[in-house]
């Protein structure tokens, strides 16, 4: 049967685009969206805008409140504690299973993303790194062969993405982030399943450092 490609409706490209600006930084967590400025900065009626702040509730990524407007979300130091645990859970089980199903692909394609965010480290591209250490993570679901585990994880994948972006320029931090993305890729190529999650719980959990000492300061919020 022959497929087709449905034009995007206004709504999901209006979503597409505050997403973006969201994750990447543009917006600041907590910064408050004006409908009106942002239905004329995109030429769209406020329709469409109104309900892509509402699909970006729905994915945490805003706020609405009643009778004072949308905000981009924000985290106490304590939250973002918690979605570091969440993290920690859901990645260390996507891991062991990668490892035990499809140890060789799983190799394979967080290779490839080391080999990108080294790129991007010679090249002083600190968004490329940035963007290529979101798609390893989310490379841990992609071949664990369990989609209701990934479903999970799309819960806070985008808000995490967000965190990142703002926490990880710090070149400390993003120093060390490399060995450790390095040294997972080594223990799953050794499918030394062991090693590799007391890394990476390492690397989700290490709250010190300038990328914690922000978020504790008030850059999260």
């Amino acid at each position: 049967m022959n497929s087709f490609n449905r034009p995007k409706s206004l709504t999901e490209l209006v979503t597409e685009n505050l997403r973006d600006r969201i994750v990447t930084g543009e917006f600041e967590l907590g910064d408050q969206l004006s409908e009106a400025r942002i239905a004329k900065d995109l030429n769209v009626s406020r329709t469409p805008v109104r309900e892509a702040i509402n699909r970006l509730e729905m994915e945490g990524l805003l706020v609405v409140e009643p009778q004072r407007g949308s905000f981009v979300f924000s985290l106490e130091s304590s939250e973002l504690a918690k979605l570091c645990d969440a993290r920690v859970c859901l990645e260390s089980t996507a891991l062991s299973q990668a490892i035990k199903e499809q140890p060789r692909e799983l190799h394979e394609a967080l290779k490839s993303c080391t080999e990108r965010m080294t790129a991007a480290r010679e090249a002083e591209d600190d968004a490329e790194y940035l963007a290529q250490d979101t798609v390893f993570h989310q490379c841990l679901f992609d071949w664990a062969n369990n989609r209701f585990l990934n479903d999970a994880y799309q819960t806070i994948a985008l808000k995490m993405a967000a965190v990142r972006n703002r926490l990880g320029r710090h070149q400390e931090h993003m120093a060390k982030s490399y060995i450790e993305h390095v040294q997972m890729v080594d223990a799953v190529e050794r499918r030394d399943a062991e090693s590799a999650l007391e890394i990476l719980r390492s690397h989700i959990d290490r709250k010190e450092g300038s990328y914690w000492n922000d978020a504790t300061v008030g850059v999260i919020k």
